[in-house]
């Protein structure tokens, strides 16, 4: 068949098949159902979400569940129909809110707030979304941000103590100590037990004396550790501690969580910095020698050591041989718990379990001469 002929049949075909789909199309439109109207739409933003949260563990409501979604673009398509309607708005922002689909709730509630009157609760659901901003944008270390949000936080809902304890961070972060102090008291004012924030004052009214940069990162570490990012936190600290030497309370918070994670030498160095400070306790300097004995015969050894000891001074003697004998077990060159066992057994009149105890501990130390007296006398067996 010619070229020309075939191109016309295959044009002819294809103009068929076109009218066909659009005749199929159109029949196809004419039996469509008609559209949602906005408040059949309102109504299925509803129930799916009545349906999300029955379906769904509670407090696990995200965008990304398909319920979810659906409520949202119903309500979507809700407002796009009637965006003046106060209700469909409000439904929206509420939507989102719960979700935790943060900047969407935001601008959400600032539409709806244009249009209606909103309740207390309803700026309260608002105040919650700006706190939720500016906990992102504090995490993310955007700290202009995060000070804006948690201000608008406030705005809406003055008696949020969070809200104003999160103003009072941000603004002892960037070195504003008097604004720090003020927001701290406020938010005391509503939150007066909380201890956390009686904390944070009395660092703000000390913190001019270490300068933005520690405080900063002491702030961010007592963040982490109540997150229970521990090893972090103790870097934080240890940041902290550096950076002004002075910080006493930097050096004990690194001090306190290395002795925590087991690690001896990081908890003697902080130890030994607040332990030059005129700040320093007795019970900083009772943690600097547990620390530096810690390091020689290890953390877990010296514990079982002292614990032993407060059950012995407690008249609890056959507790505290048990535990000198754990102590000396899990590090057989520890002198001193040797001794102290030595002493025990020699005081419940073994005087074989004496004699080897106080064998050890003066072979470990050949200058204990209390230990050398001691073996003699139970080699003796008086």
């Amino acid at each position: 068949m010619p070229i020309r002929l075939t191109l016309l049949l295959t044009a002819a075909l294809l103009g068929t098949a076109t009218a066909q789909t659009s005749t199929q199309a159109d029949s196809s439109a004419q039996n469509a159902a008609p559209a949602q109207t906005a408040e059949e739409n309102a109504a299925q933003t509803r129930s799916l979400a009545d349906k999300a949260r029955a379906t769904y563990p509670k407090g696990s409501a995200s965008i990304d569940q398909p319920l979810w979604k659906q409520a949202a673009d119903a309500a979507e398509r809700a407002v796009k129909q009637a965006p003046n309607n106060p209700e469909y708005l409000r439904l929206r922002a509420q939507i989102y809110t719960e979700v935790g689909f943060w900047k969407q709730a935001e601008l959400g509630w600032n539409a709806y707030f244009k249009a209606g009157q909103p309740s207390e609760a309803e700026r309260g659901q608002a105040a919650f979304v700006q706190y939720n901003l500016g906990y992102a944008a504090y995490k993310r270390n955007l700290m202009d941000q995060a000070a804006k949000f948690f201000a608008g936080c406030t705005e809406l809902d003055p008696r949020n103590a969070d809200c104003v304890g999160w103003s009072a961070r941000t603004a002892l972060e960037a070195g504003n100590y008097a604004q720090a102090d003020k927001l701290y008291g406020q938010a005391l004012t509503l939150k007066p037990n909380d201890k956390t924030l009686a904390y944070f004052r009395d660092l703000s009214g000390r913190a001019g004396r270490y300068g933005p940069a520690a405080t900063r990162a002491f702030s961010r570490a007592f963040e982490d550790l109540d997150a229970g990012r521990k090893e972090k936190a103790l870097e934080g600290f240890q940041e902290a501690a550096h950076t002004a030497a002075n910080f006493a309370e930097a050096w004990r918070q690194a001090g306190k969580l290395a002795l925590e994670l087991g690690n001896a030498q990081a908890a003697a160095t902080a130890y030994q910095g607040v332990s030059t400070l005129p700040e320093a306790s007795a019970a900083d300097r009772f943690n600097l020698a547990l620390a530096q004995e810690g390091v020689q015969y290890g953390l877990n050894a010296v514990k079982t050591f002292r614990e032993a000891y407060a059950k012995y001074a407690a008249g609890q003697k056959d507790a505290a041989a048990i535990g000198f004998q754990a102590a000396a077990t899990q590090n057989p060159k520890y002198a001193k718990a040797w001794a102290w066992l030595g002493r025990v057994r020699y005081e419940a009149k073994d005087y074989p379990g004496a004699t080897e105890a106080y064998g050890q501990a003066v072979q470990l130390d050949p200058n204990d001469k209390s230990s050398a007296y001691y073996l003699k006398l139970a080699q003796q067996g008086k």
